[in-house]
């Protein structure tokens, strides 16, 4: 009986997109690497659309100070407090009773927004400095995949990040940061 050659380990899916994306010379690729590995998760733990990875500034075309992602999520993130009072008053009006006069529940529909992703390892310290050289080089509004400019909604007034911190353990937690002061919400 012939022995066959072991038939070497096939790389997990995340090693598969790391290594077919080679980092470009313009960051640390530790960092190009982390930006993948969250790009991954959001994609495919998340279900966001439209993901893609910006080394320059859209504002100036000078080199952010880390890879920054930009995406679609499926759902709208953050809802500005005004906005939250405007949409609930058009989903009252809309909305209609049933058969024992009874009105239904409130429908309210705030459609996704793209936004910007700021990958960082737990480990990380963070300073006001460092997150002002980032909202420094983002606009409002990521472009669209083509470098299409967006234009802010009518709500939007502040740039804002998701932070998607990386623990150890591949762990992601995500965090809106928002740039300035923020008008707080109502739940």
């Amino acid at each position: 009986m012939a022995r066959s050659d072991p038939v070497p380990p096939q790389p997990a899916p995340i090693q598969s997109l790391i290594s077919s994306n080679t980092s470009p010379k313009t960051h640390d690729p530790a960092l190009h690497s982390l930006a993948l590995q969250i790009q991954h998760n959001l994609q495919y733990q998340h279900n966001w659309t439209a993901l893609c990875i910006h080394t320059h500034s859209p504002l100036t075309g000078q080199l952010l100070p880390r890879p920054l992602l930009s995406g679609l999520p499926p759902h709208r993130l953050y809802v500005y407090p005004d906005e939250q009072i405007e949409l609930l008053k058009e989903a009252d009006r809309a909305r209609k009773p049933n058969k024992e006069g009874e009105t239904g529940a409130l429908e309210v529909k705030a459609e996704p927004e793209r936004e910007w992703i700021l990958p960082a390892r737990l480990s990380e310290k963070w300073t006001l400095r460092r997150l002002a050289d980032v909202f420094d080089g983002v606009s409002e509004v990521p472009p669209e995949e083509g470098g299409s400019v967006v234009k802010a909604g009518k709500w939007r007034q502040t740039k804002r990040v998701v932070l998607a911190s990386v623990d150890t353990d591949s762990t992601v937690v995500y965090y809106i940061m928002q740039d300035g002061v923020v008008k707080p919400r109502q739940n």
